[in-house]
């Protein structure tokens, strides 16, 4: 899968994106962010699918298995009453306050091996961020079944809201018998929160309804 191009945006990106919203433009570029094993690539992987025929990526795991920006062109969504959405979804990696090889050596990597995929998880979180100026719309995707008031679920909304880019927060794992959705949406009072599960695409449909309306504000 080839990388994206990341360019440094500053006040031209700025411009752009209130431009693209403005004048609603035909295709919209989707990007999916949260912590470490929220369960990103699962959903990009299900919205590809849904729509397109095709995964994102691969899923594992071993956090940090995303070490790199993965992206789909042209994915259109569809929903009821006849709504049709074109877009491009860009998958990102894991973003984490500190990442350290120590994790890896629990999941059996030697040390050399560990060193070198805590070196570019790191750089996939830079990268991660660095993507958020060519992005339109984003998901924020925050595991359920944890805590969701994190320092990193905050700090990717902060950056969001910041850079005026409209969000939907995911409160993904709705299928695990101790996920707790209703802790994300009291987490998150002023924000869009929709809980599904990316792997058994359970209320997934809400998500594809509310995505089109905020991509048609």
């Amino acid at each position: 899968m080839k990388s994206v191009e990341v360019r440094r945006g500053g006040i031209s990106s700025i411009i752009r994106r209130l431009f693209s919203i403005f004048s609603k433009k035909k295709k919209v570029v989707l990007g999916i962010y949260g912590p470490v094993n929220s369960g990103k690539t699962t959903l990009a992987n299900k919205i590809s699918r849904d729509f397109a025929g095709v995964s994102v990526g691969s899923v594992s795991r071993i956090p940090h298995e995303t070490r790199k920006i993965q992206y789909v062109e042209n994915v259109e969504i569809r929903v009821p009453g006849g709504g049709r959405l074109l877009m491009d979804i860009i998958d990102t990696p894991g973003i984490a306050t500190k990442v350290s090889y120590r994790t890896f050596l629990r999941y059996g990597m030697k040390k050399e091996e560990a060193i070198e995929r805590a070196r570019e998880a790191a750089l996939g979180v830079i990268e991660a961020i660095k993507s958020l100026d060519r992005v339109d719309i984003a998901l924020l995707v925050v595991d359920s079944t944890k805590d969701p008031t994190s320092q990193v679920n905050f700090v990717i909304a902060g950056n969001l809201k910041f850079r005026g880019i409209p969000y939907i927060v995911v409160a993904n794992k709705i299928d695990l018998p101790y996920s707790r959705p209703e802790s994300v949406i009291k987490s998150f009072p002023e924000e869009i929160v929709v809980p599904i599960s990316a792997l058994t695409g359970e209320n997934i449909e809400l998500l594809y309804e509310k995505i089109y309306e905020v991509a048609k504000r």
